[in-house]
């Protein structure tokens, strides 16, 4: 892969800090494809394969939630932290929510 695009340090206690730097970053790349969470960082990769990177948190992080529901992760949040064999976890971005699905009859 190539170089990050741009790049965050997170430190504890700083998801304000690393939410702002997705909403700002955002705008640098593409249509987001795929989100890439190691043990330490995190990628948020488009569909030219550009991307950039979170370091210092990782999969068993509680603050990684937020991160990745910012950028619309499919991924399941009761199995997120659970160790893996694997080098990192894969998950796709765009998820979208029906129609009204916030509403309550």
């Amino acid at each position: 892969m190539n170089a990050p695009v741009a790049n965050h340090e997170y430190t504890p206690g700083g998801l304000d800090a690393a939410l702002e730097f997705l909403k700002r970053t955002r705008s640098e790349l593409r249509s987001l494809r795929k989100v890439r969470l190691w043990r330490d960082k995190l990628h948020v990769i488009d569909i030219n394969k550009d991307f950039f990177e979170i370091r210092g948190i990782g999969y068993q992080d509680a603050d990684v939630v937020p991160l990745l529901r910012a950028v619309n992760a499919a991924f399941n949040p009761e199995s997120i932290h659970e160790p893996i064999d694997a080098e990192f976890k894969e998950f796709d971005t765009g998820r979208r929510y029906p129609w009204a699905y916030d509403r309550v009859m």
